[in-house]
């Protein structure tokens, strides 16, 4: 398989000279343990704790599992064994030097709790998903998306994306197997996936008794993306007890297959305490839960709209999390239910954005962002904004708003 540049790649270069440790989580599958031992080069000790009697030596004894692998070191699945991270942090306090160790990790559930505990201040953790866009493309050393002149200029080059062929990629998903050639098959793929991660990840982290009923509520979960999490629903959909729907979304949530966007407030102890956005973080992977059988039918269904959005919303937080950044994202809707697709708050500037699945956009469709207007006298300023949708070029639709095409993504 051909490896394509990720766009972390500068980023982790440069952290590595400066962290002992550094932690790249994820879901399984994107592409981790690739693009680690990309970088390795062959310079660097690699071993997997997907073997269990590797495993099984730096569970009972990691002080000789340490001398047997020595730094530096690429240690793949760390979550296993967890029994490793005070002896890598007594390794980090006596070498003293940079790059001693990277490691992968597709659960931060209590993947983190570990690592907060005995790495603090030690360790550098990043977030890696599936292949953008920019990366499939072959330009993956992009800034973040932001909606400014400059930053969309250097996407002006990309190909225009047609109807069909946005919906072929979000309906076939962003995970690097199904993106190579020849690629699997895809049903299979995502059953295999599935069948994995319930045994292997959810079976470690919740006491789940029932795999049927957390099948549902993954279901559930995929049938409801891009819209405000009502939890008492989605518990019900998948009659489970809401404290039972509350651990299970935690552990999606930490194990990156779903994303809670939370809404702006100009008071900043609010934004935790109101409704939050569910979003799959792979498109292929709602498509399949939610059995759509082709780009085609999914793009004429009756959620053509929300994937579309979820596609868009993810692409835009890889920007940010394979620039090895925190995402400043968030969505808005007051009490009037005036509702903006995504802001991006920056330096105190709220950059609106909207997703339409047109490609002959009007002004109304960007008139909820006059409501922003209300947030001066809070500090806020409201830079230049964004229609994406499926235009064949960037235009300016106002004075402060410009026509995105998805493509540019």
């Amino acid at each position: 398989m051909t490896y394509l540049p990720r766009t972390l790649e500068p980023f982790f270069g440069n952290a590595s000279g400066q962290w002992p440790v550094l932690l790249v989580t994820g879901p399984r599958q994107i592409g981790k343990t690739t693009f680690l031992r990309h970088l390795a080069g062959g310079e660097r000790t690699y071993v997997t704790l997907d073997d269990p009697l590797v495993r099984e030596l730096a569970r009972s004894d990691p002080g000789l599992f340490l001398q047997r692998f020595q730094p530096p070191a690429l240690i793949d699945e760390i979550q296993y064994a967890p029994q490793l991270l005070p002896m890598i942090k007594l390794l980090a306090d006596q070498e003293r030097r940079p790059g001693l160790f990277w490691l992968t990790g597709s659960q931060q559930f209590h993947l983190m709790k570990g690592v907060s505990e005995s790495l603090a201040g030690r360790v550098g953790v990043v977030n890696l998903l599936g292949f953008s866009q920019a990366e499939l493309l072959g330009t993956p050393f992009l800034p973040p998306f932001l909606p400014t002149e400059a930053r969309l200029k250097e996407r002006d080059g990309h190909p225009p994306l047609g109807l069909a062929e946005l919906f072929q990629r979000i309906w076939l998903g962003s995970f690097p197997a199904l993106n190579q050639d020849p690629a699997p098959d895809r049903d299979l793929f995502y059953s295999s996936y599935i069948q994995t991660y319930l045994q292997r990840d959810v079976r470690d982290l919740a006491s789940v008794g029932n795999q049927g009923a957390f099948l549902r509520f993954l279901r559930a979960c995929a049938a409801r993306t891009g819209q405000l999490l009502n939890l008492s629903d989605l518990c019900r959909d998948a009659d489970v007890s809401q404290a039972t729907g509350k651990n299970w979304l935690s552990i999606l949530g930490s194990s990156g297959i779903v994303y809670l966007l939370e809404p702006f407030h100009s008071n900043f102890n609010k934004r935790l305490v109101k409704t939050p956005k569910l979003y799959l973080l792979d498109t292929g992977l709602a498509a399949y839960l939610t059995e759509w059988s082709s780009p085609q039918n999914l793009e004429a269904g009756a959620m053509n709209g929300a994937f579309l959005e979820t596609w868009a919303v993810t692409e835009i937080l890889k920007s940010y999390w394979h620039n090895g950044l925190r995402a400043p994202l968030y969505f808005y809707r007051d009490k009037d239910k005036k509702e903006i697709d995504l802001l991006i708050h920056q330096d105190q500037t709220l950059y609106p954005i909207e997703i339409r699945k047109t490609a002959q956009p009007g002004r109304d469709a960007v008139s909820s962002f006059a409501a922003l207007g209300h947030l001066g006298p809070a500090g806020y300023q409201v830079g230049p904004g964004a229609l994406i949708c499926l235009a064949g070029m960037r235009l300016p639709l106002t004075a402060g708003v410009s026509v995105v095409p998805v493509g540019c993504l």
